[in-house]
C-alpha cells in the first residue's frame, strides 16, 4: 500500500539465435523480453486479492517485424481491456488521528500512511506530535502528513476530514479494568466528539479509547445535543477481538490464518465479548473444553498482554494493527467497493440494547446494513453466553450516556 499502483518488472536480455540443426554460424542478435505485472494493493491486511497485468516486448528477428508489430498491437489492445476492469485505487481521503502520539496513535499512524487510499494524514495530540509526524512524513507513500498541538489546533486538524479515528486516553495498567479507565476517557472523547461535531460531523468516526462500551454512547450523545447525529457513521472499533479470535482458532486447529473468519457479538470487554465460534468460517470442530477456553482466551487477552508488559503498556500493536483494518475497510467503502464486512460496536436493532456489536456491511453512507444471521441457531453454550452478557453491557451504555446527560446539565 506504499503506493497507489505496486509495479514489478522482470527483464530478461540474452541471444537469440535461430539456424537449423548443423548450421554452424546461426544469425544471432539481441533479444530482450520485459514482463511486468501491476498490483493496486486495496488492503494493507494481503486478504482482498486484485488483478493483475501483462506485458511482453520482444526486439527478435525470430518474429519478424509484421509479427513484432501484430503481437505489440495485441498486448496494447488487452491493457486496454484490462485497463477499463481494474481501478487503481486514488490517494483522495482526509484521515485524523486523535491522539496519535500515544502508544496506539504512532503504529496505528504508520499503518494508515502506508495506505493508498490516504491523501492527507492529520496528526493531533496535546504534547509530543510533531516528532510522530517529521519521522512519518519522510515515509515513501501518499499521503501528506501534518501535525497539531494543544486545543488550539484541534478544530483545524479536523477540517475536511473523511475519518476521523480516536485512541486518545490513558492506557490500562495491570489490575486495572476498562471502567476503572472511565472517569478520565470518558471526559477525553466528550471533548474531542464536541470538536468533530463541530468541524467535520459528515466522517467516519471510529472510537478505539476504552470502555468502549460506554464511550460510543456518550459519543452517541454528544452528537445528537449538537444535533448531528449519524448513527450509521459512528463506530466503536472492536476488531481486535475478531483478529485475536481468528488467531487464536487458526493456532488452535493448525489452520492458515488467512481463511480463518470468526464473528465476535456484544461489546468490547470482559464477558461482553462473545466469539460465536460455531459461526468461524471454514467450519472447525472443537470440543466443549476447547469452545470454553477459546471463549475465555479472547475475553481475556488484553489482560495477557497488560499482565506481560508487567506495567509497561497495553496491547498497543495488535490494537493498532486492528484499528488499521478497519480504517482501510472504511476507506475501501468510502471508495466504492461494494463487498465490505466487519464486526462493529454500533448503534443497533438486533438486540433489546441501543448498541451492540456485530457483523455488519459497510457502504459509503457508513452502516448499510446489521448482520443478523450470525445470531440465528447458536449453540447453547452461546445463548446462555449471550443472556450472560446483557445485563453488564447495559450498565455500561447507561453510564455512559448518563455521563455525557450530566456533563451537559453541569455545563
Amino acid at each position: 500500500m506504499a503506493a497507489t499502483a505496486a509495479a514489478a518488472t522482470f527483464s530478461v536480455g540474452t541471444t537469440c539465435s535461430v539456424g537449423r540443426k548443423g548450421v554452424s554460424t546461426p544469425q544471432s542478435k539481441p533479444c530482450a523480453l520485459r514482463f511486468t505485472t501491476q498490483n493496486p494493493l486495496k488492503s494493507f491486511s494481503g486478504l482482498k486479492a486484485t488483478s493483475g497485468s501483462f506485458a511482453c516486448e520482444s526486439e527478435s528477428s525470430f518474429f519478424g517485424k509484421e509479427s513484432t508489430a501484430a503481437i505489440r498491437a495485441s498486448y496494447a489492445l488487452k491493457a486496454q481491456k484490462e485497463a477499463s476492469v481494474v481501478q487503481q485505487p486514488q490517494a483522495s481521503y482526509k484521515v485524523a488521528v486523535l491522539g496519535a502520539a500515544g502508544g496506539i496513535g504512532q503504529p496505528l499512524a504508520l499503518l494508515i500512511k502506508m495506505s493508498p487510499l490516504v491523501s492527507s494524514l492529520h496528526l493531533y495530540d496535546i504534547a509530543n506530535v510533531k516528532g510522530v509526524a517529521a519521522d512519518l512524513s519522510h515515509c515513501n507513500t501518499p499521503s501528506q502528513v501534518l501535525d497539531f498541538t494543544g486545543a488550539d489546533e484541534l478544530a483545524k486538524s479536523l477540517k475536511g476530514v473523511d475519518v476521523v479515528v480516536i485512541p486518545a486516553g490513558v492506557p490500562r495498567k495491570p489490575g486495572m479494568t476498562r471502567d476503572d479507565l472511565f472517569n478520565i476517557n470518558a471526559g477525553i472523547v466528550k471533548t474531542l466528539i464536541e470538536a468533530v461535531a463541530d468541524n467535520c460531523p459528515d466522517a467516519f468516526i471510529h472510537i478505539i479509547s476504552n470502555p468502549v462500551n460506554s464511550t460510543v454512547p456518550i459519543a452517541a450523545e454528544v452528537l445528537k445535543q449538537k444535533g448531528v447525529y449519524n448513527p450509521k457513521k459512528l463506530f466503536g472499533v472492536s476488531t481486535l477481538d475478531v483478529v485475536r479470535a481468528n488467531t487464536f482458532v487458526a493456532q488452535k486447529k493448525n489452520l492458515k490464518l488467512i481463511d480463518v473468519d470468526v464473528p465476535v457479538v456484544g461489546g468490547h470487554a470482559g464477558i461482553t465479548i462473545l466469539p460465536l465460534l460455531s459461526k468461524t468460517k471454514p467450519s472447525v470442530s472443537l470440543s466443549d473444553e476447547e469452545v470454553a477456553e477459546l471463549t475465555v482466551r479472547i475475553q481475556n487477552a488484553g489482560t495477557e498482554v497488560v499482565e506481560a508488559k508487567a506495567g509497561a503498556g497495553s496491547a498497543t500493536l495488535s490494537m493498532a494493527y486492528a484499528a488499521a483494518r478497519f480504517v482501510e475497510s472504511s476507506l475501501r467503502a468510502l471508495d466504492g467497493d461494494s463487498d465490505v464486512y466487519e464486526c462493529s460496536y454500533v448503534d443497533s436493532n438486533l438486540t433489546e440494547l441501543p448498541f451492540f456489536a456485530s457483523r455488519i456491511k459497510i457502504g459509503k453512507e457508513g452502516v448499510e446494513a446489521l448482520i443478523p444471521s450470525d445470531l440465528q441457531g447458536l449453540t447453547e453454550y452461546e445463548q446462555k453466553a449471550l443472556e450472560a452478557l446483557k445485563p453488564e453491557l447495559k450498565a455500561s451504555i447507561e453510564k455512559g450516556i448518563a455521563f455525557a446527560n450530566k456533563q451537559t446539565v453541569a455545563a
